[in-house]
């Protein structure tokens, strides 16, 4: 790529001859190379999970978060460069607010997805600035729509998803996705799937350390970290099914 884009490369205003800006492709990269987050969205509500992958013994364990609120309905989590991804997390939260302020009621989760995409895709028209080099998921309980769930790519895509991933393990957790009843999951059932696919997407031989963060925003549309009793024992069933597997 690097000798394809000589000369091409230098700006996100500037199209190669076939039409492609690098700079978002290396964002893409970015995205790529991170610890994987994921979400699914079943009829009662939505369910985040994060691999966040431990880079020091000697960081303090739960400082790495990479879920944020948005909302009291809503929530954003991103791969990539985590700041990037917090600043998007901020960006949204002052579209919900302007949203609220103006209408004097909760932002859509489609709107502040919609309004977030606008705001990353402004950032690959000026040579000035850069694309994020952070995909976005962005999901909720809206009382319009019900749980909504969507993704925000470096180049300002947005996309309205059942199950999603985005990071190093993308490809791996939508085949895991795809392969559930997300319609007929409880939320404690979609956890549990959500924290088995993480485990099962991790590549021990390759991978550091990490800690899964999970969180969920139910029929009652708050959004909340899942409580610790519903991790745990999410936990020990995911890693209980990777032993069986390893054995069979």
């Amino acid at each position: 790529m690097a000798s394809q884009g000589t000369g091409y490369d230098l700006s996100a205003s500037t199209y190669s001859p076939d039409g492609r800006i690098f700079q978002i492709e290396y964002a893409v990269k970015a995205v790529e190379n991170a610890g994987t987050a994921m979400a699914v969205r079943t009829k009662h509500g939505v369910v985040f999970g994060v691999e966040n992958l431990v880079h020091s013994k000697l960081m303090v364990s739960g400082s790495h978060k990479r879920i944020f609120g948005v909302d009291r309905h809503a929530a954003l989590t991103s791969a990539g460069l985590i700041a990037d991804g917090k600043h998007l997390a901020n960006r949204a939260r002052d579209e919900a607010n302007n949203f609220f302020d103006t209408y004097k009621q909760k932002a859509p989760i489609k709107t502040i997805a919609e309004r977030l995409a606008l705001y990353v895709q402004a950032f690959t028209l000026y040579s000035s600035v850069r694309p994020f080099g952070a995909s976005a998921i962005v999901g909720g309980v809206d009382a319009e729509r019900g749980p909504q769930l969507y993704v925000i790519e470096p180049s300002g895509m947005v996309l309205g998803y059942h199950g999603c991933a985005v990071g190093k393990g993308k490809q791996f957790v939508k085949t895991e996705i795809e392969k559930l009843a997300l319609d007929e999951l409880s939320m404690e059932q979609a956890v549990y799937e959500v924290a088995r696919i993480i485990y099962k997407a991790h590549d021990d031989a390759k991978d550091k350390e990490f800690e899964l963060e999970l969180s969920w925003v139910g029929a009652d549309g708050r959004h909340m970290p899942v409580p610790s009793d519903v991790r745990d024992e999410a936990i020990r069933k995911a890693l209980q099914s990777l032993d069986e597997e390893m054995e069979d």
